[in-house]
């Protein structure tokens, strides 16, 4: 849950690409084929360069898939259908030259609306910028775009990226595709419900509070938040925070990979960028996870309620990690700390990013975002002193608590898909929850630590919809998590259950 970068600041229009939705069919595509819209990411990348499949012939099959699923789940917001399929014409045209081609090369994406996309339509789900076209790309547009993707459009966010539920004033709301009735998670909720509906193979996200993983959760898919410094931000105003972060949405762990090892990497634009270069990323994944010690723990260490679904959802799941030779206890790090270094330094990017935003438009951005700012307004250095210093112990703390585990197990979000109408729950397990970022204590207690996070299907309620686990990791140890999520994927199979809509008439 990312606030705006550029303090709501308009860049210079542009006629370019300011597709509106729903557009127009796209001229001479061909019949939908859900062969091509649900195989993973790597399997079409392959069949890309081996010319088994044409550039054209995917984007064509993906934006019939678009047009005839995202009407009911609302998804993607803008489209760029010409230029895609003019793309696609030009990376048919270079493979068929020789020329050497990226990891990525043909493959359709569409952007999340609050990642700057140079000649595209970028709103953050706000009036304010509903005709901002970016003159440039940020880093991570421009790696995927230099690793040969093809872009379809923008997907769908809540304004400013301000929350767990995927809505905003000027697209409405992002169904799940599970059930149209709720939601489909924010704030990265058009992509994984796009990913969900083979709209695009791979999706773009970020995360402050659970916006990777909470909507992949929801949706049936992958997200994974990488340790900060994993994938540089640029242009960046908290260029030294590690809160918020970017990372990758998939159909599968390795996909989610492959996407990681385009956007992974030293940056000089990042102050806080890790030096280890994407490639090591595009490694086997495969690993024998007998003897890991793993700690479950269903609340938190008692810290957070958690809705009786999920945790009956998850059991079962737990138990996998134990027939693949894991050791697994009930156990979970002193989180103590984690509430209030999360509020505080959250509400302080939000008021150096966006206050002055709020000076500007105070009427014409939601009252909820409006708080977070005035929240950020009122710290003293006090406050901010004693946020860092608890950020501190609560590194150590769990630091120590991997000296005894390799991965910790908790449960991604404390509810399952809500109705889609709520802007959030206002109760989990019974328990009252004041605000729209109280029932997400599961996600953004772990983005406090700083450690890699994973969100990967595990399982459904007895209604239906979906619940994801959660897998941690030691700090900076990404890889480790993306295999041990991996091996569960392969054991288990849930992310390979589509939801009805898809099939629907």
């Amino acid at each position: 849950m990312p606030p705006h970068r550029n303090g709501g600041r308009r860049r210079t229009r542009s006629t370019r690409h300011r597709a509106q939705w729903p557009p127009e069919a796209p001229s001479g595509g061909t019949a939908l084929s859900t062969e091509i819209c649900f195989s993973s990411a790597r399997d079409l990348a392959r069949r890309l360069r081996t010319r088994e499949v044409s550039a054209r012939e995917v984007v064509e099959a993906h934006l019939a898939q678009i047009e005839r699923v995202n009407p009911r789940v609302n998804a993607i917001v803008t489209l760029t259908a010409e230029p895609a399929l003019e793309r696609a014409r030009a990376a048919d045209e270079r493979l068929a030259s020789g020329a050497e081609v990226g990891p990525l090369h043909g493959l359709p994406v569409a952007h999340k609306d609050t990642h700057d996309t140079a000649g595209i339509r970028t709103t953050y789900g706000s009036p304010l910028l509903a005709g901002n076209v970016p003159e440039r790309d940020e880093l991570i547009i421009e790696r995927m775009r230099a690793a040969g993707v093809i872009t379809l459009g923008k997907t769908n966010v809540p304004e400013f990226a301000a929350g767990s539920n995927t809505f905003n004033p000027l697209f409405g709301a992002t169904r799940n595709p599970y059930d149209l009735t709720r939601s489909a998670g924010g704030s990265s909720g058009g992509a994984a419900a796009a990913l969900a509906c083979g709209m695009h193979p791979l999706a773009d996200g970020s995360d402050m509070g659970g916006s990777l993983r909470n909507p992949a959760s929801f949706c049936n898919v992958v997200g994974f938040r990488p340790s900060p410094g994993r994938v540089p931000t640029w242009p960046e105003q908290a260029g030294w925070s590690t809160m918020s972060v970017q990372g990758p949405l998939a159909r599968t762990v390795a996909d989610a990979a492959l996407l990681l090892s385009v956007l992974a990497g030293p940056d000089p634009r990042s102050p806080i960028a890790l030096e280890e270069p994407g490639s090591s990323f595009g490694r086997p994944l495969e690993r024998d996870l007998s003897g890991l010690r793993v700690a479950w723990s269903a609340d938190l260490g008692g810290t957070v309620p958690v809705d009786p679904a999920v945790t009956r959802a998850l059991e079962p799941a737990v138990k996998v990690f134990t027939d693949l030779g894991c050791v697994v206890d009930q156990d979970c790090p002193d989180l103590s700390g984690a509430e209030e270094v999360f509020r505080t330094l959250r509400a302080w990017q939000f008021e150096m990013i966006m206050g002055p935003l709020l000076d500007r438009e105070r009427e014409r951005i939601k009252p909820s975002l409006a708080r977070n700012i005035e929240a950020g307004r009122a710290l003293t250095g006090r406050d901010l002193a004693t946020a860092e210093t608890l950020h501190t112990r609560l590194y150590h703390r769990v630091r120590e608590f991997f000296e005894r585990y390799d991965l910790l197990l908790l449960p991604v979000s404390q509810v399952p898909p809500f109705d889609v109408e709520l802007e959030y729950p206002t109760e989990v397990a019974g328990e009252p929850t004041p605000n729209y970022l109280d029932w997400m204590r599961s996600a953004y207690f772990i983005s406090a630590t700083g450690c890699p996070a994973l969100s990967v299907p595990a399982g459904f309620t007895a209604d239906g919809l979906p619940v994801g686990l959660q897998i941690v990791g030691p700090h900076r140890a990404d890889f480790d998590v993306l295999r041990a999520g991996h091996a569960f994927e392969q054991a288990t199979r849930y992310g390979e259950r589509r939801p009805g809509v898809v099939a629907a008439p």
